[in-house]
């Protein structure tokens, strides 16, 4: 029982999370300085971060594995902090009020979520592709290349362009159109043009990325957003009584 109360008092203080947020700092100065001076630290971005860091030596990414350690106990803190919260203040007055705090903690961990999501399933990479050229997805789905139109003025400078294409996967097949604004979404995977050339051929760079963690990021931003403007505005409302009028 006594490691019980011990375990409790851990994650429902607020010093735990001071705590917890300085030692994230700390490492997150470390990173600063070791990150440059590695080139393993070049393809962090193009694979899954759980992915990367089960190719790397503990000795290159220890403070990432801290990092992680460090943001999953400040997860079970803000839950617990926010439960206890809850419990203690849901028969008072102005629940809008009490309740924004915690809807800013969700906002959060709907954020950390989308970021282990990514971490697992995220990729980018580039590739350079011409007329009739595919691309074979990580899914298993074609990207084909039907077309690159472009458009140019009289002194030979490119104004416009579309590429025509086509994805196929399980037995379905899907045409579109990509414009310098417009990318190709489908299952998860977005296909944006990064630039086009018309000579020597016609040619363009594709890059190919799949963020899972988006709609989540989203989410919790939106709810950040609600509960720093409700927090604030009802601060303002019980403190300056100009307001109620």
């Amino acid at each position: 029982m006594k490691i019980l109360k011990y375990v409790m008092r851990f994650f429902l203080s607020l010093k735990t999370t001071v705590l917890l947020l300085a030692l994230l700092l700390a490492l997150f100065f470390v990173g600063a300085f070791v990150m440059p001076a590695d080139e393993a630290f070049q393809l962090l971005h193009s694979i899954p971060l759980f992915e990367w860091l089960g190719e790397q030596p503990p000795s290159v990414t220890w403070w990432l594995w801290g990092c992680i350690g460090i943001l999953a106990v400040l997860t079970l803190n803000t839950l617990f902090c926010s439960a206890e919260s809850l419990i203690k203040k849901r028969k008072a007055d102005q629940w809008i009020m009490i309740i924004s705090p915690q809807i800013v903690h969700i906002g959060f961990l709907f954020m950390l979520l989308a970021h282990l999501l990514s971490s697992l399933g995220a990729f980018k990479s580039f590739g350079i592709a011409d007329e009739g050229g595919v691309l074979t997805l990580p899914d298993g789905g074609v990207f084909e290349i039907s077309a690159i139109n472009v458009s140019e003025d009289a002194k030979g400078y490119i104004v416009d362009w579309s590429v025509n294409v086509d994805f196929k996967a399980g037995g379905a097949e899907k045409k579109d159109v990509l414009l310098p604004n417009k990318p190709f979404f489908e299952r998860g995977i977005g296909i944006y043009v990064r630039d086009v050339r018309a000579y020597p051929s016609k040619e363009v760079l594709l890059e190919v990325s799949r963020e899972p963690g988006t709609l989540w990021a989203l989410i919790g931003g939106v709810l950040f957003m609600i509960g720093i403007i409700a927090l604030v505005a009802f601060k303002m409302k019980r403190d300056y009584p100009v307001l109620r009028r």
